[in-house]
């Protein structure tokens, strides 16, 4: 009988997390409606919460570099190297091509709290990180963003052996609308040039952007599921225009792709008060029966963001270690 209970009891929220949500809520102004303005206040909110956490990027060396993309926008990147100077080229280190969550909309590789998080895992894993700063939406919409994002991958193994890096060592990651991207980029490697990519890392990401896989269970009770449908259904009508069909492009939902096979290791983490954590779980389904290997884990308690606090949230800082642990496999098959 308690077992019964126990499973249909409804998540809580962890404790650090509810904490860390008391503390930042008054920090943050609200956004206006206009994407502009929605955009300019949370870059501002960003600044002040990194603030008052103590949130700094480290110093670790760093380079900016235009990419151009046949067709569309050029996209800027930003490579992050593991040490306080660039990294040599001929080093042959491992390097991750990283995408950023902002939901299509917001964020950026400046934001301090994505600045800080990216050096930092390029210092602890020992790599060279390569973020790309893909255009927002709806001033631009699908597909300049996979596009970029290809663009930068494809840059980035051109231009490897230069930045220190081992073309034949590339991982690809991103988190939440980044995920997306992510997922939308080694679909586009295996149908476009299959180069050899070493792993894939999501992190809470959005895979089927018609909502088809939303899970609603485990959201927290303060925010009901029609609001957070709705608020899903209208970013992604920026990104991709009123056409709901191309919602079920496979480079706009990697989960809805006719094949997932000859794809690269995929470790996916998501949180229990997300929903989309039915999006990760089900594209784990789906890689691990075209036989690719995969690995996911759900982070009890987590909210969408959460994951991203570390030094506050002990999830957090397993999660990061976790991360970097992997990341850090790509200097033993080096070795081996």
């Amino acid at each position: 009988m308690h077992a019964h209970r126990s499973r249909f009891r409804r998540p809580a929220l962890d404790s650090a997390v509810a904490a860390l949500e008391q503390r930042v809520a008054p920090l943050l102004a609200p956004e206006p409606a206009d994407p502009a303005g929605r955009r300019r206040v949370a870059a501002a909110n960003d600044v002040a919460v990194s603030a008052a956490l103590g949130i700094a990027p480290p110093r670790t060396a760093a380079e900016e570099h235009i990419v151009p993309v046949d067709g569309h926008p050029d996209v800027r990147v930003r490579v992050y190297w593991p040490g306080e100077e660039r990294t040599p080229p001929g080093a042959g280190l491992p390097v991750l091509v990283y995408f950023y969550g902002g939901g299509f909309t917001i964020a950026g590789i400046d934001w301090v709290s994505w600045d800080a998080r990216l050096r930092t895992r390029a210092r602890d894993a020992g790599i060279v990180i390569v973020a790309a700063d893909y255009a927002h939406a709806p001033e631009q919409r699908f597909p300049t963003q996979p596009e970029q994002c290809w663009s930068a991958f494809e840059w980035t193994h051109a231009h490897a052996a230069e930045l220190g890096a081992s073309r034949d060592r590339i991982a690809v990651g991103g988190a939440s609308s980044g995920g997306d991207l992510a997922a939308a980029v080694t679909l586009m490697n295996r149908d476009r040039s299959a180069h050899p990519i070493a792993f894939q890392l999501l992190e809470n990401p959005a895979l089927d952007l018609t909502m088809g896989h939303a899970d609603m269970a485990g959201i927290d009770a303060r925010m009901p599921g029609v609001i957070v449908r709705a608020a899903g259904r209208n970013l992604v009508r920026q990104y991709l225009g009123d056409d709901a069909a191309i919602a079920r492009r496979p480079y706009a939902s990697p989960l809805r792709a006719a094949s997932h096979a000859g794809l690269p290791p995929t470790l996916i983490l998501t949180s229990e008060l997300d929903p989309l954590r039915g999006d990760g779980e089900a594209y784990a389904r789906a890689l691990s029966a075209a036989g690719v290997p995969v690995t996911a884990l759900r982070f009890v308690g987590q909210t969408h963001g959460s994951l991203g606090s570390t030094g506050f949230v002990p999830a957090a800082d397993v999660a990061h270690r976790l991360i970097v642990a992997q990341l850090r496999t790509l200097h033993e098959e080096a070795a081996a």
